[in-house]
Formats: structure tokens, sequence, C-alpha cells
């Protein structure tokens, strides 16, 4: 990587807010505050499908399945996964309160975490759709969440300023770190061995 631009993808008429690449690299997938998710060539830069139907609330988050196989995405009070190669929805999660700004596939695809801005977070089996735990702790939003490379820790970003680590298997809360002098933590992501937080 040398930080010269390879290509622009054109074709949203909104606000991008979430960008994703799938494992292979192959893939990009963008989504607006308008509703709109998009999967692109990243070779070509050409557009491949945009997924069906108009998403209320805007998309704040995307991921993508490790095998490259599916696309979760959170919309207004729900979370919805889709056929990464045909743009197929698969089917819907219900079960949050509002709007959902942030989800993340576990690195096996077997689980989603997803977090709303009413401050809780839920755990999610990703081939049946059922609802495995929801873990409550934040005052506020949700914004970013991420599953450790195990599987076995989520952590998760709000702005009520802190970040919180919290045990996939039994919802317990291992800690919180409330060392952000803002208001709001949007971000947040593990190092690839587990052993770090970014925020």
């Amino acid at each position: 990587a040398n930080g010269a631009e390879v290509c622009t993808l054109a074709g949203h008429s909104d606000e991008v807010c979430s960008v994703a690449f799938s494992s292979d690299g192959t893939r990009v997938f963008t989504s607006t505050d308008e509703g709109c998710v998009k999967i692109w060539d990243a070779e070509r830069g050409a557009e491949v499908c945009t997924l069906p139907g108009q998403h209320e609330g805007g998309v704040w988050s995307a991921a993508v399945s490790s095998d490259g196989k599916r696309v979760v995405i959170g919309t207004d009070d729900l979370v919805k996964i889709f056929n990464a190669e045909t743009g197929a929805e698969v089917c819907s999660l219900e079960g949050h309160q509002g709007p959902v700004r942030a989800v993340a596939f576990s690195s096996d695809a077997k689980r989603i975490a997803s977090g709303e801005l009413h401050g809780s977070v839920k755990i999610w089996n990703a081939e049946t759709g059922a609802e495995v735990w929801t873990l409550a702790g934040h005052s506020k939003g949700v914004l970013s969440v991420d599953f450790s490379p195990d599987g076995k820790r989520v952590v998760s970003a709000s702005n009520d300023g802190t970040v919180k680590i919290w045990d996939a298997k039994t919802c317990a809360k291992v800690c919180t770190l409330d060392l952000h002098q803002s208001d709001e933590v949007k971000s947040v992501a593990f190092s690839l061995d587990g052993t770090r937080i970014v925020s």
C-alpha cells in the first residue's frame, strides 16, 4: 500500500455511513444514511448490485461474514442478513427497541453482535436468527461493536463515553473502560491477536 487512489466508487447520492471489504478483498460493501446498500467489485470499481428495499432510518453499519457469503446491516430497529453474492434478503432479526447503529460478525460467522441507540447489545445466532443474549449496561446509545478473534469477548462503544467488554458466552460484563474525556466513543475494535482494543 502506497496511499495511491485505486478507484472511486460512484453511485450513492447520500452520505456514506459504513464501508467494509469481503475477507478475500474482491468485494466492497457500502451503506448510506438514506438506507441504500450497495455491493461493488473492488478491482474494477463497478457496482455489482443494490440490496433490495429502502431501509427506514438509514443503514449505519454493515459487516461481512468471514466466508464472504453474507452481509449483515443495522437499520431502524432491525438487523437484516443478506446473501452477499445475490443480494437476496435471508432474514430479519427482530428484538431491538431502537435504531441499530452497530453490527459485527464473529470470526467463525456463527454469531452476530448488534448495538442500538437505547443502549443494549444483542448477540444472535447467525444461522437461525435466534436471539442468544441481551447485554445491558450502557446508559446511552451503542455506536460500535466487535468480537475478539477467538469469539470469547464482545466489545462495545457508546455515546455514554465508555467502552465495555463482555463475555460472549455468558453475557457477563468483564469490565468497563471509562478513559475517554469526550461524551461519546464512536468506534472500537480488537487487535488481530485479541490482546488489545483501540477506541
